[in-house]
């Protein structure tokens, strides 16, 4: 991939990091709950996610997604269910203030956890990977060798979505120090939980082609 295929690759990237979906909930959700330095955690995860679609996509099982209904349904209800069950989760999550926590008053999820919830979000997303199926290729030069720009492709998402990532946790852990209620908690657990589920319902009508 000679440069200026790259520089236009990285602003492309750029767009799809800041693209409001299912990982930015996740990450500011997480800011919210565990604070930064543990919440960041996750996008560690949504970056092994991506990373996982842009295999899936290298090593041509992205075109069997795109023409196998059977794949592609299973790979979708699988993530509408993920996407369902974060919500009724954070629906339910007990209402413990964040300083709670801190003070080792309240539960919080482990950073591996958090990674695999991450990974979870974009690993089962057959959206994001009909989207890298259709991206991906515009910007490989098939006259050099593959592997080397799959592996440039995907350092190059990991590096916009964690800048990205980082903003979303970061500005959602920066208002923590407001929620110092169980009733202030239990309203955000609310909010996040139903986006999580409008998340879900909104991948149930996504279609193979759109």
């Amino acid at each position: 991939m000679d440069l200026g295929l790259w520089l236009t690759f990285f602003i492309a990237s750029w767009a799809i990091s800041l693209s409001p979906g299912p990982g930015a909930v996740a990450a500011m959700s997480a800011g919210l709950q565990h604070g930064f330095r543990r919440g960041y955690w996750l996008s560690f995860g949504l970056i092994l996610g991506i990373w996982t679609l842009v295999l899936v996509v290298g090593a041509g099982l992205g075109a069997l997604l795109a023409t196998s209904s059977l794949v592609f349904a299973a790979i979708k209800w699988l993530g509408v269910a993920y996407l369902m069950f974060l919500g009724v989760q954070q629906w339910r999550a007990p209402p413990h203030p964040l300083l709670a926590e801190r003070a080792g008053g309240g539960a919080t999820a482990t950073r591996c956890e958090l990674v695999l919830r991450g990974w979870m979000i974009n690993a089962v997303n057959p959206k994001g990977a009909a989207f890298m199926l259709a991206v991906v290729p515009q910007f490989l030069e098939l006259t050099r060798p593959l592997p080397m720009q799959y592996l440039v492709i995907a350092l190059t998402l990991a590096l916009t979505d964690l800048v990205v990532m980082a903003s979303y946790t970061a500005l959602a852990s920066r208002v923590q120090h407001l929620l110092r209620t169980p009733a202030q908690m239990r309203t955000v657990n609310k909010v996040f939980g139903a986006i999580f589920v409008a998340a879900g319902v909104l991948l149930a009508g996504f279609k193979r082609g759109v």
